[in-house]
């Protein structure tokens, strides 16, 4: 089933997620993008690899680049309206699928870190003739958005991080879970569990129809033969998660940064392990993103108020304002 913008408008208003009997494949395969994917062919830890991604220059460019770097349980999809918003501005625009996740290869085997993700996309860049980027990451986008600057800065001329993960170190509190627990976790999943999943941790307890198509993305290819590899992914990359933080290094950051918090969220991988007590302490965003602003020299920080995990989906007028003034 290929679906266009309009089967997206149309899926928002008429999908539910815990009925839905339509499957993917693990590498979204007859699902559309809102613009032209196209692919990077590499080779990385011994193997060949697709990096999928959309890559589109502005009608009135300004000169400036803008890599978007997406979440956890995200991919490329949800980037559709901010990539129309920037590239309206005049910025061109690069949105990757990372490794193990969208329309990216799903490797059987592959060691998930911060740095090679940061390299792999590195080399993207390259590819296309980028030498310098705004780089916005959203939640485990922003981790990965950070160890790019700290591992590129000449490369980076502006980081912006929209509700990332990892302002804080979850392995303090979280017990530690081995790759098998977490693709066993994986491998139980359901569509209601992720759309409970989301409601609970990104949306404060509110559901709109719009938020759909993010369930649906994770949920459709749980009935693919090839989903245990799909699994096996997302474990790794929980895994690279809690045990790659980089909440110790933000004061080493040498680039102009702007940290974007919805002050709802409360986010915190690992809360469904401990005692709700403990649970309480975790993802407190506004509290953690003061504390890092704090930390990130010459750092700004932009608060939006009644928001959670998404500003980009939630109210994209407010986040719209509120990047292109950080751009300025």
């Amino acid at each position: 089933m290929n679906k266009s913008i309009l089967g997206l408008l149309l899926m928002v208003l008429l999908f539910s997620p815990a009925s839905a009997d339509d499957t993917l494949g693990i590498n979204l395969e007859g699902y559309d993008y809102a613009f032209g994917v196209k692919t990077f062919n590499f080779t990385s830890q011994g193997q060949d690899l697709v990096m999928a991604y959309q890559f589109e220059k502005s009608p009135t460019p300004n000169g400036k680049t803008v890599l978007l770097l997406h979440g956890k349980n995200f991919n490329g999809a949800y980037w559709g309206e901010t990539m129309k918003t920037l590239l309206d501005a005049g910025y061109n625009v690069i949105v990757p699928d990372q490794i193990g996740f969208g329309k990216s290869s799903k490797p059987a085997n592959y060691q998930f870190t911060f740095q090679q993700l940061a390299e792999n996309t590195h080399e993207l860049l390259k590819r296309e003739g980028v030498e310098e980027s705004v780089v916005l990451g959203h939640s485990m986008g922003g981790m990965l958005a950070t160890r790019y600057a700290l591992m590129y800065p000449e490369s980076t001329q502006q980081l912006i991080l929209l509700n990332p993960i990892g302002l804080e170190d979850w392995k303090l509190k979280v017990p530690y879970l081995s790759v098998d627990q977490w693709y066993q976790q994986e491998l139980n999943k359901s569509a209601d569990k992720i759309k409970k999943y989301q409601l609970e941790s990104y949306y404060f307890g509110e559901w709109r129809s719009e938020y759909d198509p993010w369930v649906y993305l994770l949920a459709a290819p749980l009935k693919s033969p090839d989903y245990p590899r799909f699994a096996w992914n997302a474990a790794l990359t929980y895994d690279m998660i809690f045990t790659q933080p980089v909440v110790y290094e933000f004061s080493e950051l040498k680039v102009p940064t702007v940290l974007m918090i919805g002050q709802r969220d409360r986010t915190a991988l690992g809360k469904n392990l401990v005692s709700k007590a403990v649970a309480e302490t975790m993802g407190d965003y506004p509290a953690l993103g003061r504390s890092v602003a704090e930390q990130i020299p010459d750092a700004e920080l932009i608060e939006f108020e009644g928001l959670g995990h998404l500003p980009h989906i939630q109210d994209f007028e407010s986040f719209r304002k509120a990047l292109l003034a950080a751009l300025s």
